[in-house]
């Protein structure tokens, strides 16, 4: 059975030799010492390894099932539910007055990594109800809000989002459900969506949905799309549980991974529904939560990336295959452990390097959010918007890869179920479709984050790298040559690829058709930067004379392969991007 260990001393390096959290003026960070976070971590890594890990595997074999309307989870799911309940982990980042614990964002993104690493499918029920919340707190009415987000943010109820139709995914204007107005100020919910995540189960006593719909004589397209909050249950004026709303589940989707999560077709057949926000800006509303849900989707690939390459590492120290290129190095057994062979250390260290790099980056952008929130700050919020869909987009392409290549070192037996690699490259796959497929990531990059505000963020970025390398240039010769010139010549890179978009604008293709590489290079850019940083502060640790220094020299190994091995394939990223769009759409489309 694989095994899971949550990275909980990387995170504490990360959120205070990197990060300097304790240190920030973010309100509520000063609150954050290391004895702090260590507790809620070791607790947090307890419950992922020690309940939610072990369900991972039956979820998977065993799925949900839908019996006489309700949808059934796997065996556990519910008790194991209850426990994270119980904890307080499902409110840890929410409002006090809402009974959640007001933690910064960034502790509850620690805590969700381990939580999703340790079972992906079981966790989104209650990162779906996250969402679903911050949306609610976002854009509802104080009745609205005291009405549903006591018991989301306890998880009593969770909450879901419903955008997709089986018509439309990403061209929202094209959708047909519709909200007819009431009376009393409700509205009649009709219509069909599909590929709901968490759509039914046995785990709440009411769902929540958060329903997109065209209210009926409103504007064409996607300007008469709004947001609208659709229970389960009516919940009456005392807040106890009315009517069975007529929104019904017609079947469980069949999956390629996540089986432990009930993908939903919803129906909506004239159910009660209330407005969230203004009148046709559904959009506006509904991204409030895709925004958050991006950010948990990246994280999803950094998470399926370290489950699997935990177990690769075991399997490549166990294993026996082969004599060492060098010399024997297991002379006591008939052949030496797969770890000597240079090519699957090649491989290792490819995933190991994403992974350590890739926390960083979520880290990061869940300060930057934290400083968005806590402190009003535009420019971290614009930042983060920008990186929102390199975040989404790079990190699940990178974490499906590193699935891939964890199974490869298994060699017959990654492919064989007994083992549970298989299920980390399935369970992974989703990541890089729903929330916006990483093509419409690509494009969201180039056609709309970078021009934001007249390019003032995508500046305020290069301007950031430019500034760690000057203020970090000239102190240690071999941490210039190791770190900040392969950074340095990767910022350029980027800046050439965004010079040829302005300079070929007259032809939309050209950038388009180079967006996917984009988005690439700049995730590339960006673990570029977190490496870097993460060298820095291990340097400093082992000046200071830090006990582990093995951890420290880890570190700057692992860093160091980072910038040398992956950090230039920006350049092939620069190539294929100036190359233009002709050579994307000069074919036919009768001759695919």
């Amino acid at each position: 059975m694989p095994i899971y260990n949550a990275p909980t001393k990387d995170t504490q390096f990360l959120l205070h030799d990197v990060l300097k959290i304790s240190q920030s003026d973010i309100p509520g960070y000063n609150e954050l010492d290391a004895d702090f976070t260590g507790a809620i971590l070791e607790e947090a890594g307890k419950i992922s390894s020690n309940v939610l890990h072990p369900l991972n595997v039956v979820g998977d074999t065993e799925g949900c099932r839908l019996e006489n309307g309700v949808v059934r989870t796997p065996t556990g799911f519910k008790e194991a539910f209850e426990e994270v309940k119980a904890g307080g982990w499902t409110g840890l980042d929410m409002p006090e007055e809402f009974g959640g614990q007001n933690m910064p964002y960034v502790m509850g993104t620690a805590v969700g990594e381990m939580f999703s690493a340790s079972n992906s499918a079981f966790t989104m029920y209650q990162g779906l109800t996250h969402g679903a919340a911050s949306a609610i707190l976002a854009h509802g009415t104080d009745e609205q809000k005291n009405t549903y987000l006591p018991k989301m943010v306890s998880c009593d109820w969770t909450g879901t989002m419903n955008l997709t139709e089986p018509h439309c995914g990403t061209d929202l204007g094209l959708m047909r459900s519709k909200a007819e107005p009431q009376a009393d100020g409700s509205y009649k919910i009709t219509g069909q969506k599909i590929f709901i995540s968490s759509g039914d189960h046995d785990m709440a006593d009411n769902i929540v949905h958060l329903v997109l719909a065209k209210i009926v004589g409103g504007p064409e397209g996607i300007k008469g799309v709004s947001l609208f909050i659709v229970p389960k249950y009516i919940v009456n004026e005392d807040g106890s549980l009315g009517d069975r709303n007529p929104a019904t589940v017609g079947k469980i989707e069949e999956k390629m991974g996540i089986h432990g999560n009930s993908t939903c077709v919803m129906n909506y057949d004239g159910a009660v529904g209330y407005l969230l926000g203004e009148e046709h800006k559904g959009m506006r509303a509904m991204f409030t939560m895709m925004n958050e849900a991006r950010l948990g989707v990246g994280m999803q690939g950094l998470c399926q990336a370290d489950a699997a390459y935990q177990n690769a590492v075991e399997y490549a120290k166990d294993r026996l295959q082969g004599r060492a290129v060098t010399g024997v190095q297991n002379p006591e057994g008939p052949a030496d452990p797969l770890i000597v062979h240079p090519d699957i250390r090649r491989n290792l260290m490819d995933q190991k390097s994403f992974i350590e790099g890739a926390r960083a980056f979520i880290l990061w952008g869940a300060s930057m959010i934290d400083a968005a929130h806590r402190k009003e700050d535009k420019d971290a919020d614009g930042l983060i918007s920008l990186l929102t869909p390199v975040i989404k987009g790079f990190l699940t392409d990178e974490g499906y890869d590193m699935t891939v290549q964890a199974q490869q070192v298994y060699g017959g037996h990654g492919y064989i179920e007994e083992w549970g690699m298989s299920q980390y490259t399935r369970d992974a796959r989703i990541a890089m479709i729903y929330e916006g497929a990483n093509g419409v990531q690509a494009l969201d990059l180039v056609g709309r984050k970078l021009a934001a505000d007249g390019g003032k963020h995508v500046m305020a970025f290069f301007e950031l790298v430019k500034s760690y390398i000057k203020d970090n240039a000239g102190q240690d010769e071999a941490f210039d040559r190791d770190f900040l010139e392969p950074l340095k010549a990767a910022s350029k890179d980027l800046q050439a690829a965004g010079m040829y978009f302005m300079q070929n604008a007259t032809n939309p293709n050209n950038a388009l058709s180079g967006s996917y590489d984009f988005m690439h290079m700049f995730g590339h850019v960006c673990l570029g930067l977190m490496w870097a940083r993460m060298g820095k502060a291990s340097l400093d640790a082992l000046a200071n004379g830090a006990e582990d220094k093995a951890f420290y020299e880890t570190k700057l190994t692992t860093g160091r392969f980072y910038m040398a091995r992956r950090l230039p394939a920006t350049a092939m990223h620069l190539t294929r991007i100036q190359s233009g769009g002709d050579t994307v759409m000069s074919l036919d489309a009768v001759n695919f």
